[in-house]
């Protein structure tokens, strides 16, 4: 516009001087919070950085304020709801949390960073709604929540994801910031490389949303690698099965996810260790899994891995007993298709039907 023309227009229209006067009223204030905003952002970074952080324990603090708030919109926080979270170091998220929750249950193994977060929570005068937990998130029991929030370690993902997708505790949703490649096991479907059993104990009974990548220099200090955030959403409906089985069911078949099930269950060591468990049963011994074992089986299995299980020397086997036992798997495998298909590629449904069908012929994995 002419600024000749829009001195003129000042001058005989006071509407607009008015306008012209709250717009730049408004710009100012927006201003001023940004910087203020930013300068205590950065304030917090600088502290962090200060503060000795184990890379070896997977502390790694989240400082960048734009994914931090993307966590919290993303997670859906109701005022009535009570968070989990887990591993909040020095309470980057944790603020956030406790400004739209009704209470928010802090579990941190660090003393360090419990008496930080007392005091940030005080200083905001927050610290009524919030509950720390000062233990090992994978010995601690839960008390009742509605949804997690939480930036995992990468050294304990894999059994505090299953602790908490199969734990006691119901809940509407769990919005985790994993390591990228975790995420992406996660996330797997039948036929992708990195479909493992952790995808495949999650998904019997949850569904996995990716939400966006986390790159490493939002860190302090900054991880090798970028991470992801996932949120991990209970089904309405899950499959007739015996979760302690099931679970077992897995961690045969994916402990060589490659090899063909015909291959995996003609294995003499593998079908000793089943019909071992299977005369522990019929002898009310214990042979139920450990509800914290690790269903990450990529990184902590090899494919050539034939142990003869927990407790096998408990009831023996004879070499026609052994004999008989496999011929009873394989006929299954072969009557119903199964025994030249890899684990890897096969869909729940069909793992679950799989399960089923080995459970009529008087094949049990608990």
């Amino acid at each position: 516009m002419n600024h000749l023309v829009l001195k003129k227009q000042l001058l005989f229209e006071p509407k607009l001087i008015l306008s012209v006067l709250i717009f730049y009223q408004n710009f100012n204030t927006k201003a001023i919070y940004s910087s203020y905003t930013s300068q205590k952002d950065n304030e917090d970074r600088c502290s962090q950085e200060k503060l000795h952080l184990y890379k070896s324990k997977g502390q790694h603090l989240l400082t960048n304020p734009r994914v931090l708030d993307t966590i919290v919109r993303r997670s859906a926080v109701e005022p009535t709801d009570t968070v989990l979270e887990i591993g909040p170091g020095t309470g980057n998220l944790t603020l956030r949390l406790l400004e739209v929750a009704r209470k928010v249950v802090a579990v941190e193994i660090d003393k360090r960073m419990v008496e930080i977060l007392r005091e940030r929570a005080s200083e905001q005068g927050l610290q009524d709604k919030l509950d720390i937990i000062h233990k090992d998130a994978l010995k601690a029991e839960f008390p009742n929540f509605n949804i997690v929030v939480a930036n995992i370690p990468y050294g304990i993902s894999s059994p505090l994801v299953t602790k908490l997708v199969y734990g006691v505790n119901k809940f509407r949703s769990l919005t985790l910031l994993l390591q990228k490649e975790f995420a992406r096991r996660l996330l797997a479907n039948p036929g992708d490389p990195e479909y493992n059993r952790l995808a495949v104990n999650v998904k019997l009974v949850a569904d996995v949303e990716f939400v966006m990548d986390v790159s490493k220099r939002d860190f302090v200090p900054s991880p090798k690698v970028d991470s992801s955030v996932v949120i991990i959403r209970p089904k309405t409906e899950i499959p007739s099965v015996n979760l302690v089985e099931w679970r077992a069911f897995t961690r045969t078949c994916f402990g060589n996810k490659n090899k063909t099930l015909g291959a995996i269950f003609k294995q003499k060591k593998k079908v000793m260790e089943l019909l071992r468990m299977h005369n522990m049963t019929s002898c009310n011994s214990k042979s139920r899994v450990n509800a914290n074992d690790d269903d990450d089986d990529d990184h902590n299995h090899n494919e050539n891995s034939d142990g003869e299980g927990e407790g096998g020397h408990f009831c023996s086997c004879s070499e026609m007993e052994v004999s008989f036992y496999k011929e009873r798997i394989i006929e299954v495998l072969k009557a119903n298709g199964f025994e030249g298909n890899r684990p890897s590629k096969l869909s729940n449904k069909e793992l679950v039907n799989l399960l089923s069908l080995l459970n009529q012929a008087g094949v049990f994995f608990t």
